[in-house]
C-alpha cells in the first residue's frame, strides 16, 4: 500500500474515538446495575496493565498521536472499570477506591515516562554499535508484551463464561466497539511507511478474542434462557402438584374426621352429627 499520511491519522483518529468510548457502555451497564456480577476484575486489571506496554511501545515507535492516545485512553477505562469490580464486588469504600484509581494512573504514567527514556537510550545504543535499525527488541518486548497481556487477560473471563455457561456482566454494546476500534487501528497502519506487525498483532488479538465473547454470548445465552425457562416450569408444576396433594390429604382427613365422630355418637345413643360437608 503507498504511505498516505492522512488516511493513516483519519483511520487512527476514528480508532481512538471507538476505543475511548469502548469501555463507556461497560462502566455505564456497571453503575445502572450496581454490579459487576459476571465481569472477571481480572479482565479489566490485565487489560489496563497492557496499556502501560502498549503506550511506551507506540511513544518510543513515534505511531501517529490519535494511535498514541489509544493505551492511556484505554488503560484508564479498563482501570475504572477494575475499580468499580473492587467497589461492587469486594465493597470497599468511596475513597478507598478513588485512592486506588489516582494511584494507577499516576504509575501508568510513571512507568511510560520512565521505560520510554531507557528503551530510547537503548534503541541508540544498540544503533550506534551495531549501525543497524533492527536492533530494537527493548522495543519490541514492549509491544509483545502489550500483546501477551491483552491476550492472557480474557483468559479469566472465559473462565466465568464457562463457570455460568453464559454470558453475563458484559455489555455486547463495549465488545462490539472494541472490535471495531481494533480494525480501524490496523487498517491505520496499512498506511504507514513501514506496516508495524507488533502493533497490528495487538490490534488483531483485541478483535478475535472480542469476538469469541460475543459469539458465546450468540450461542450459550438464548440456551441459557431456555434452561432457565424449562425450570422455572418444572418448579411451577411442581408446586401445583404438591398443592393438589395436600388439598387431597387435608379432605380425607376431614371425612376420616367425620366418620369417627359419627361412629363415638352412635355408640353413645345420640343421633348422629351430620358428616361435614366439603368442596371437592
Amino acid at each position: 500500500m503507498p504511505v498516505n499520511e492522512a488516511a493513516e491519522n483519519i483511520l487512527a483518529t476514528i480508532g481512538t474515538v471507538l476505543w475511548t468510548a469502548q469501555l463507556v457502555p461497560q462502566v455505564v451497564k456497571s453503575y445502572r446495575d450496581k454490579s459487576t456480577e459476571g465481569l472477571s476484575p481480572w479482565l479489566m486489571f490485565i487489560w489496563a496493565l497492557s496499556a502501560w506496554f502498549l503506550g511506551v511501545y507506540a511513544i518510543v515507535q513515534n505511531i501517529s498521536i490519535p494511535i498514541i492516545l489509544q493505551p492511556q485512553l484505554f488503560g484508564a477505562l479498563a482501570a475504572l472499570s477494575w475499580i468499580q469490580c473492587i467497589y461492587y464486588g469486594s465493597k470497599k469504600s468511596k475513597i478507598f477506591c478513588a485512592s486506588l484509581y489516582i494511584l494507577f494512573l499516576a504509575a501508568m504514567a510513571g512507568f511510560e515516562v520512565g521505560i520510554s527514556l531507557v528503551v530510547r537510550a537503548s534503541v541508540i545504543y544498540f544503533y550506534t554499535r551495531t549501525d543497524r535499525a533492527g536492533d530494537e527488541w527493548p522495543t519490541r518486548v514492549m509491544g509483545i508484551m502489550s500483546a501477551l497481556l491483552i491476550a492472557l487477560g480474557l483468559l479469566p473471563q472465559y473462565w466465568e463464561i464457562w463457570k455460568r455457561k453464559e454470558v453475563v456482566g458484559i455489555s455486547m454494546l463495549f465488545m462490539s466497539v472494541d472490535m471495531l476500534g481494533g480494525v480501524f487501528s490496523v487498517l491505520s497502519l496499512v498506511f504507514q511507511a513501514q506496516f508495524d506487525s507488533v502493533a497490528a498483532i495487538s490490534y488483531i488479538l483485541v478483535v478475535v478474542l472480542d469476538g469469541i465473547v460475543v459469539l458465546a454470548a450468540l450461542i450459550l445465552n438464548p440456551i441459557a434462557n431456555r434452561r432457565r425457562k424449562r425450570e422455572a416450569e418444572s418448579t411451577t408444576a411442581s408446586g401445583a402438584a404438591d398443592d393438589l396433594e395436600t388439598g387431597r390429604t387435608l379432605h380425607e382427613g376431614q371425612i376420616a374426621l367425620g366418620e369417627a365422630v359419627a361412629a363415638v355418637q352412635a355408640k353413645q345413643g345420640s343421633p348422629p352429627m351430620k358428616q361435614i360437608e366439603h368442596d371437592s
